[in-house]
């Protein structure tokens, strides 16, 4: 699968696991939404990489690799390097989610939201 279709299912998974974290306890649909966004921005998704460099095997290292050199457009309101950095984060999201899910929930769970 090419690191374009990985970068496209990781953003979904990995939205979905933020919408999850949060889910509990109950609040205000717009409470949710602001947490959730304030996680799957660019910028953060670029944080949330960094925390997780010092886990990643040297087979994550090169999907994560991978993400970044293909990532070529940019968001207007993003630098690209940030944007690469996202891109490469969600790239390895969608890579553990079809090979290794199990990883992938330990990776996550590293994160300090």
């Amino acid at each position: 699968m090419s690191p374009k279709a990985l970068a496209y299912l990781g953003d979904a998974v990995y939205e979905l696991y933020v919408r999850h974290y949060f889910l509990m306890p109950p609040r205000r649909i717009q409470t949710y939404h602001q947490q959730v966004v304030a996680r799957v921005r660019a910028e953060a998704q670029a944080d949330y990489l960094d925390q997780l460099l010092p886990y990643l095997t040297d087979t994550e290292q090169e999907i994560l690799r991978r993400g970044r050199n293909t990532s070529v457009s940019s968001s207007r309101r993003v630098a690209p390097e940030i944007y690469q950095q996202a891109t490469g984060f969600e790239t390895l999201v969608g890579y553990l989610y079809l090979t290794d899910p199990a990883r992938l929930v330990v990776l996550l769970s590293q994160l300090n939201f």
